[in-house]
């Protein structure tokens, strides 16, 4: 833990480091492995992000976030995204209603599925564009305007979408502009041989797991609070930045293997998710600074949905997990930072910090 850091933000960073147990080992009772995944959509929640969670069916996506939402205490809501999903059944409407007393009547909103704390939209892809853009206020500005009214959402405030990547029939790819306000894209893969039979043994038996509840709403605000004050090194912020410049195929700055591959790069958006999401990562492995390796670590969550591959790299079955682990490869680190172990190491190159 950095010297700097108070008493109060180490004793924080302590108790959630206990949560963070806790909630793994509750979640542990219905899903089996998916340690990353899990790790991937705390960060997510600490750093006050969304997350799209991309798998095959069967892998437990829904199941996951579902049981995530009762371990910290939140409201929960799942919205099954369909092709004949209207707007006003996410967000809500204004319905005409008589007052008894007076007989006036007036318009009442009532709220829709959207307001909660946590919202599950279930296969995002398969309801139309004007029906995904109904979520962009909500994930953006946490609020839903109706009939000139602006209705807050409960804090905190988080979306968590599945998608299906193979399913293309009756699907309607997100928009840049919707992917963009999407921290991280997990992908959510197949278990492992001894992973699967846990499940098939757990699933196909009389087995119910009782999941308790570990953070309260108030408590995770507080903890993303605490996430904010984390201080970040000027060469952490500028080695953040070099993932998101270097995909700009406009710019000299890019490399000509990203001139080569792709066909549009990552918004500034992006560097401040890498931020956020290292000092996430960060305070969930018990420190209150960020290093480099932070950022690499959710180089691919947070840049694989921002970044464009050409016609080209599809062909040579190039995509963008590749070309975000080239630049891993290739952007150096050359600046002396504090390791986890609290050392200070000087990095050279794209050598890991040990």
């Amino acid at each position: 833990m950095d010297e700097n850091a108070s008493q109060d933000d180490v004793q924080a960073v302590e108790k959630l480091q206990n949560a963070v147990a806790s909630i793994k080992a509750e979640l542990g009772k219905v899903i089996v492995g998916q340690e990353e995944v899990i790790d991937q959509l705390l960060i997510s929640i600490l750093g006050r992000g969304h997350c799209l969670l991309m798998g095959v069916p069967g892998l437990a996506k829904t199941l996951m976030i579902s049981t995530l939402a009762k371990t910290i205490n939140l409201s929960f809501n799942r919205i099954q995204f369909t092709p004949d999903l209207m707007p006003s059944d996410i967000t809500g409407t204004e319905v005409i209603q008589e007052d008894k007393a007076s007989g006036n009547r007036e318009f009442k909103f009532i709220k829709g599925p959207v307001f909660a704390n946590v919202i599950l939209a279930d296969e995002i892809n398969r309801t139309p564009p004007k029906t995904q853009a109904a979520l962009l206020e909500a994930m953006q500005e946490h609020q839903v305007s109706a009939a000139g009214t602006m209705h807050p959402l409960p804090q905190p405030f988080f979306v968590l979408a599945t998608q299906n990547p193979i399913e293309q029939e009756g699907t309607y790819p997100l928009p840049e502009a919707q992917l963009d306000r999407f921290m991280f894209m997990v992908h959510v893969d197949y278990p492992s041989a001894e992973e699967e039979l846990k499940i098939i043994q757990q699933t196909t038996s009389d087995y119910k797991a009782t999941v308790k509840e570990v953070l309260s709403g108030e408590e995770i605000m507080g903890l993303q609070e605490l996430v904010r004050r984390v201080p970040v090194a000027d060469h952490v912020i500028k080695y953040a930045m070099e993932f998101s410049r270097q995909t700009r195929i406009q710019t000299d700055e890019a490399p000509d293997f990203i001139k080569e591959w792709l066909a549009w790069g990552a918004g500034p958006r992006a560097s401040q998710f890498l931020i956020l999401a290292g000092k996430a990562r960060a305070v969930l492995d018990g420190r209150h600074f960020v290093t480099t390796e932070d950022i690499r670590s959710v180089a691919k969550p947070v840049l694989r949905h921002r970044i464009i591959v050409n016609f080209g790299a599809e062909a040579e079955g190039i995509n963008s997990d590749a070309v975000i682990q080239k630049l891993i490869d290739t952007i150096p680190r050359n600046e002396s930072e504090i390791t986890s172990d609290g050392r200070l190491s000087k990095v050279l190159g794209s050598e890991d910090t040990q």
